[in-house]
């Protein structure tokens, strides 16, 4: 299959990660764990948690900032912001609005996002459309998360997990056919699979009362085995499919950057994919799971560290709350 023409490219990323830092010793003094215990289950050592006051907007601005400063692009240029949030500052207007706000993007369309940890990859496939339809120039692509507000801190079993941060891309038009670009993408969903990842109450089938608070089910919930059972399948059928959409082969892949939930599901994805461990990019240890902002950190460290470098293929690949799954491919 011959490799495909290149629509859109990424110009550019950015992360913001909060300073604070809580270790896996840290919640010893707070929950009935242990370090060894996070570290053998999940691979996780720590994980940044944002300040009070500072919201999933502004997190995603600081991120959206530098992306558009590397990129030279400035706030009246944004044709498009589309942000992806599994924990919104408010539930109106959109954090994307709030966001846009901050930017100073005055002359963009902004909206939000619901596809928890896929929603980078969501995002991307969305950005395309909008420019391949040739209505818009520039999108900016932000997922920006504050997982900490919506973890039960009680809980064990998904307060070790959790953390905070947002990354950011600006996509343009691809300019060559042979150039960089988005390759290949693939997005799946299974609703009927909900409760095994959700936040029962707070909304407005359930809405925001003594109760809900009282029972914390306005709090994350899941079934971890269960999770993980369709993560690994999941991920590994995104993985196929963007390969094939692609024209590619493992062996093409330089570099995998898997979802950051835990090393257990990232080691069995780059297995059944037939990508080597040390052409995965893992940050998993020092960050925890941020929903939808792991990829787009990773591939700005990803980017930085020079892991990828012009001309490589890298493999992006989620599973999140919905149940949702996605991939893509690109040519950096």
């Amino acid at each position: 299959m011959r490799t495909p023409t290149p629509r859109v490219e990424i110009v550019s990323t950015g992360r913001w990660l909060p300073d604070r830092v809580v270790t896996n010793h840290d919640l010893e003094k707070e929950l009935d764990t242990s370090d060894e215990w996070i570290r053998e289950r999940t691979g996780i050592v720590e994980r940044r948690i944002a300040a009070r006051e500072i919201g999933a907007a502004e997190m995603g601005a600081r991120a959206a900032r530098i992306a558009m400063e590397r990129a030279s692009v400035h706030a009246g240029e944004i044709d498009v912001i589309v942000v992806s949030t599994a924990t919104p500052d408010r539930l109106l207007p959109s954090t994307a609005c709030d966001l846009q706000a901050l930017l100073g993007a005055t002359n963009a369309a902004a909206y939000d996002i619901a596809a928890a940890c896929s929603g980078f990859i969501y995002g991307l496939t969305i950005a395309e459309g909008h420019l391949a339809a040739g209505r818009e120039e520039v999108a900016l692509v932000v997922s920006t998360e504050k997982m900490s507000s919506i973890v039960d801190w009680g809980d064990r079993t998904t307060a070790v997990l959790f953390g905070d941060g947002a990354g950011a891309a600006v996509v343009k038009r691809a300019e060559n056919e042979n150039g960089p670009g988005l390759l290949s993408s693939f997005i799946r969903s299974d609703g009927t699979l909900a409760e095994l990842l959700w936040r029962p109450g707070g909304g407005a089938l359930i809405p925001m009362d003594v109760a809900v608070l009282d029972q914390r089910n306005h709090l994350v919930k899941m079934a971890g085995r269960e999770v993980f059972k369709a993560a690994v399948r999941s991920m590994a059928e995104a993985a196929d499919q963007a390969l094939l959409r692609a024209g590619l082969t493992s062996d093409d892949i330089s570099l995998l950057i898997p979802h950051q939930a835990n090393i257990r599901i990232i080691e069995a994805t780059a297995k059944y994919a037939n990508v080597p461990m040390d052409k995965v990019f893992v940050n998993v240890d020092r960050y925890g799971n941020m929903s939808s902002a792991t990829i787009p950190v990773a591939l700005d460290e990803a980017v930085e560290s020079r892991r990828l470098r012009e001309g490589d293929h890298v493999l992006l690949v989620a599973f999140g709350a919905g149940f949702t799954w996605a991939s893509a491919v690109l040519r950096w």
